[in-house]
């Protein structure tokens, strides 16, 4: 039954640890992904990922062992991955599988903040950063090869998290600042949520200088990770509200519009958590671990579809706008799916 439906709906199902049993001619071709993974050990790694279609199952194609839990990755132009460390993060990686790894460590007063954006040219790497004195965000500017800083720019917030590049103007960059205070002695633990200011700024990338800022009307969204489907600016949000109903029941996607930021509702509860998104030519993908399953919106923000997948998170575009999503390796429905073996894959990976 399995080889009887489409390509699309095929990789629409394709996810960590889940593997289609049926596996059809297409997979040959079917790209690897960087990704960060969990060993059974505990051992962090990070490395490349890639769906053989001989056993039907994914195989660890490259992998090399990381001081702590990773969290974004990127992919250079000659397969080099350059990995940030989760927040609050100490060490940044550029490694090209084959070659000896170049680790950069942050200096006691700042930390990395997960994610990192290659230069479509490969020169320079931006990460998102924080001053752990004045809890200032930051976005660093890095020589891509030996990933020294050479510039930083304010985020005009706390807690800036991914970034990405204006599809509309290429010298501009957007930042979701998530807006909430955290501290060194207590690490990832949230503080003053009722004064947390969550916004999306647009940077000008030969100066740093402010060109826009966004905010929710609803100041207890944390916006976090962003896409484009076309022309169309995606944000996920983690709701932060005090009462469990409200926050269960909050929108987990927001779209930057000319009037601004405008949250869209789904058709069904979220727990107020969305992971990864990614942006197809349908619309957009919220991961939703905490309600155990995929948000598939159209690009205007309609709800388009559920996917359920225990503990989804990572999701990722190919270049066929086929849509990849990872979730819990243990999980399956059926004979469609097959779990990863001995893997935990964490909340981001690339095709």
């Amino acid at each position: 039954m399995a080889t009887e439906l489409t390509r699309r709906h095929l990789m629409g199902w394709a996810g960590a640890g889940l593997l289609l049993v049926a596996v059809p001619a297409w997979a040959a071709s079917a790209p690897r992904l960087a990704a960060s993974w969990r060993r059974p050990d505990h051992q962090h790694q990070v490395g490349w990922l890639r769906p053989d279609p001989s056993s039907g199952q994914w195989q660890v194609e490259a992998a090399l062992d990381v001081p702590t839990r990773a969290h974004g990755v990127w992919v250079g132009p000659s397969g080099e991955l350059y990995v940030a460390a989760r927040r609050p993060g100490d060490w940044l990686l550029r490694w090209l599988p084959g070659r000896d790894p170049l680790w950069a460590w942050m200096p006691p007063e700042r930390t990395l903040n997960g994610h990192v954006l290659l230069h479509p040219e490969g020169q320079v790497l931006l990460t998102t950063e924080t001053d752990l004195d004045t809890g200032q965000g930051w976005v660093a500017v890095r020589e891509a090869h030996s990933l020294e800083t050479l510039h930083i720019w304010p985020t005009r917030g706390r807690d800036p998290h991914q970034l990405i590049w204006d599809r509309h103007h290429p010298d501009r960059l957007f930042v979701a600042n998530g807006g909430i205070e955290t501290r060194p002695e207590t690490g990832r633990h949230k503080l003053a949520l009722d004064t947390m200011d969550s916004s999306l700024v647009c940077l000008d990338t030969r100066r740093g200088e402010l060109r826009g800022q966004w905010r929710l009307e609803d100041t207890r969204l944390s916006l976090r990770h962003l896409a484009w489907s076309g022309d169309r600016l995606g944000v996920a949000l983690q709701a932060e509200h005090d009462d469990e109903a409200q926050r269960r029941a909050a929108p987990v996607l927001a779209l930057l519009e000319p009037k601004g930021l405008r949250a869209v509702a789904f058709d069904r509860p979220l727990a107020g958590y969305g992971g990864d998104i990614a942006g197809t030519p349908e619309g957009f993908a919220v991961g939703c671990p905490r309600a155990g399953g995929v948000a598939l919106y159209h690009r205007d923000g309609r709800p388009r579809g559920w996917v359920p997948l225990p503990e989804a998170c990572a999701l990722a575009a190919d270049a066929q706008g086929g849509l990849w999503m990872g979730g819990d390796p243990d999980a399956g429905t059926g004979s469609m799916r097959l779990a990863l073996p001995h893997l935990r894959l964490d909340n981001h990976w690339r095709a």
